[in-house]
């Protein structure tokens, strides 16, 4: 094949650049836009989406035994994907690590020109996997054409180009002189050399978005890669693994670098291969009791974690009553909070807020928020293209049960959605609680459409609370809303105790939930929510060591 570093060297040193300025870069656009992707492109995309459905997927994994279609749309389509089951795990991880040496061997140039060669195929496929996102996950279309797509596309090349940069920090070679009566000289060779096995375990939410960078770090830095999907959400990960076989392959490498591992729910595999030793790095997305389990029993490995969390906002005042409502409601209704990052636990004064319409009530700031998603969600055709699908039935017993749990204050309402009669769509809650009555309730996260508004004794207790909480219990993103530079300071300060990222009085098109590739870190592995962030050199270093070589001359 061509040169693939040097055919896509810009697209590297532009991520790069970006990385290092943090300014706003992006380098696939995130408009499905005929005017950006060509008149055709929607409509064949979602031709090659429908042809995968209803039969065997085009990927075979070595030691599989059988088919399993695990996959079910939110929004009522009938997938009935079937993909290899992975069984034999001795002959899962033996052809793994088969071409590991020749790709070692290859350099961090030829890797890393590999897997930028693997992003812009998958970009040419994204109105497939957004249509692949779309109905596994429950994004709607747009959120998954943005999420799902360009912006995992955005954050598997800043994994790429962190990669790239912690693999050039040290020289492939050296010339060592000590000067003396006797000088000595040595010439010196520093190869990096990968881990072992890299496990990625994808999540039903986000499956491109919070597996491709582990996915690309690991292959980048030289290590081969399992992709054990969620078994509901299989179909963008399979695709994925797809074109880097396909890549890998025409640039003369072993295909099976990269492996797809399909499972049945009852098979257990993730917990099966986390203790091979073989598998040297985890990267996970999920909920707290696997995630803790692996950090306990996968001691072997490097383990990636994001997990569960409390993310807070705390309202002290605000010059802007209906912005500020608007936007937290734009917050709790985008995927109908199915985000690691979506509030859930706002604390303010019991006694009220003052803002730019007068002192406001707990019942007032509620009405306020009520008002804002009426305003976003009162027609259905345009509520489902924010609220998108429930993605299972987990989410919907948590949204049943948490009316019994507090003074529901704004009620969820089921969507029809217009193109699917199928699908699931609900509104969001909002419950107001105590805070001191009611910890055990807003200490835990409710994933899902609930948020809860919790009056406080004041700003101070607030600012205390989301300290105390998210050190004890993790959070991805905090926010807070004060006119006060004096309250402003003091979150900020709470933020560094508690390690989490703060945003500051958002009233815009800027969201608590949403984060920009090169530019703001997702999760900072200083809480208990996450051990580790998208980017930063601390999640792609740990994937390889530099051994050196040297003699005398």
């Amino acid at each position: 094949m061509t040169d693939l570093f040097a055919r896509h060297r810009d697209r590297l040193d532009a991520a790069v650049a970006a990385c290092a300025t943090r300014e706003f870069h992006s380098a696939f656009d995130e408009s499905p836009s005929p005017r950006v992707y060509g008149e055709t492109a929607a409509a064949e995309g979602q031709a090659a989406f429908e042809a995968l459905l209803g039969g065997d997927f085009p990927i075979s994994t070595p030691g599989s035994d059988g088919t399993v279609a695990t996959e079910k749309s939110p929004y009522g389509l009938p997938l009935d994907v079937a993909y290899p089951r992975a069984r034999d795990l001795d002959a899962l991880l033996g052809a793994s690590t088969a071409g590991m040496k020749a790709w070692r061997d290859a350099g961090p140039e030829a890797r890393v020109g590999v897997c930028l060669e693997i992003l812009d195929r998958l970009h040419s496929r994204i109105f497939e996997l957004a249509n692949a996102v779309q109905h596994t996950s429950g994004q709607a279309f747009v959120m998954a054409f943005q999420a799902g797509g360009a912006h995992a596309l955005d954050r598997a090349l800043e994994a790429v180009a962190y990669a790239w940069v912690e693999m050039t920090r040290v020289p492939r070679a050296a010339r060592w002189e000590k000067p003396g009566k006797r000088p000595i000289t040595m010439e010196k060779t520093f190869t990096a050399v990968p881990r072992g096995v890299s496990l990625v375990i994808g999540c039903n939410t986000f499956p491109t978005w919070n597996s491709w960078p582990g996915l690309f770090a690991s292959l980048a830095t030289g290590n081969p890669v399992v992709v054990k999907p969620h078994p509901g959400a299989v179909l963008p990960l399979a695709i994925t693994v797809q074109v880097c076989q396909e890549v890998l392959a025409e640039a003369g490498f072993d295909p099976q670098l990269v492996l797809l591992a399909a499972e049945d729910p009852a098979d257990g595999l993730a917990a099966e291969l986390a203790v091979r030793p073989e598998v040297r790095l985890i990267d996970f997305t999920g909920g707290n009791a696997f995630g803790d389990w692996l950090e306990a029993n996968a001691r072997h490995a490097v383990v990636f974690t994001e997990k569960a969390g409390v993310n807070t906002v705390v309202v002290d005042s605000t010059d802007s009553f209906a912005a500020m409502c608007q936007n937290l409601a734009f917050s709790f209704a985008l995927y109908t909070g199915q985000m690691c990052t979506a509030p859930q636990n706002v604390y303010l004064p019991a006694d009220g807020i003052e803002t730019d319409e007068g002192h406001k009530s707990v019942a007032e700031v509620a009405e306020g928020i009520g008002a804002g998603l009426t305003q976003l969600l009162d027609e259905d055709a345009r509520a489902v293209e924010l609220l998108g699908g429930v993605v299972n039935a987990g989410v919907l017993e948590r949204l049943a049960g948490a009316g019994s749990r507090g003074e529901v204050l704004v009620p969820s309402r089921e969507v029809a959605h217009p193109s699917y009669p199928d699908a699931t769509v609900r509104t969001p809650t909002l419950v107001g609680l105590s805070a001191d009555a009611d910890a055990e309730v807003y200490e835990s996260e409710c994933f899902g459409p609930v948020a809860y508004l919790i009056g406080t004794s004041g700003t101070e207790q607030s600012i205390e609370l989301f300290r105390d909480t998210v050190q004890r219990h993790g959070a991805m993103t905090a926010s807070v809303y004060s006119t006060s530079p004096a309250v402003v300071e003091a979150m900020r300060d709470a933020a560094l105790d508690a390690g989490v990222a703060l945003s500051e009085n958002l009233l815009g098109a800027v969201f608590v939930n949403q984060s920009a590739a090169f530019s703001d870190f997702h999760g900072t592995g200083a809480n208990p929510a996450a051990n580790a962030s998208y980017t930063d050199g601390a999640f792609v270093s740990p994937r390889f060591r530099f051994v050196q070589s040297r003699r005398h001359v």
